[in-house]
C-alpha cells in the first residue's frame, strides 16, 4: 500500500509540474506549442487551455495534498515504531539517575612509602 501511494504521489507531482508549465502566461507559454495558436475551439486553445489547465491544476493540487496526508498516515514501510531521539535521550538519563548507588566509594590512597627507603643524610 505504501509503495502504491508513493508511486501515485510521484505521478501526481509530475503531472502537476507539466500542467503548470503548459499554462499560458503573458508571453503565451507552452500551451501555444500544442495547437493552441491556430484553432479557436481546440482543447488547448487560449480559452480552452485556460479553463482545462486551471481545473487540472486544482485537481492535481488536491491530489498532491491528499497523497501527502496518506503517506504520512501510513508511516514507514518497515513497520518499526518511530522513536524520538529526544525521548530516547530522556529515557537513558532517567534510567541512569534511578540506579541506586551501593556503598560510597572511598578514594584509594597511594601506598605508604617504607621508612627504610629514605635516603641517608
Amino acid at each position: 500500500m505504501y509503495t502504491l501511494a508513493v508511486t501515485l504521489f510521484i505521478l501526481s507531482c509530475i503531472l502537476l509540474v507539466v500542467t503548470i508549465l503548459l499554462q499560458s502566461s503573458k508571453g503565451g507559454g507552452l500551451a501555444g506549442t500544442f495547437g493552441g495558436m491556430g484553432s479557436a475551439g481546440g482543447v488547448l486553445s487560449t480559452r480552452g487551455a485556460a479553463s482545462f489547465l486551471q481545473k487540472m491544476t486544482i485537481v492535481l493540487g488536491i491530489l498532491y495534498g491528499l497523497f501527502c496526508l496518506l503517506i504520512n498516515s501510513l508511516g514507514e514501510p518497515s513497520g518499526a515504531p518511530q522513536k524520538s531521539i529526544i525521548q530516547e535521550t530522556l529515557n537513558q538519563q532517567s534510567q541512569q539517575q534511578e540506579l541506586p548507588s551501593a556503598l560510597p566509594v572511598q578514594p584509594e590512597l597511594p601506598p605508604a612509602q617504607e621508612e627504610s627507603a629514605q635516603p641517608e643524610k
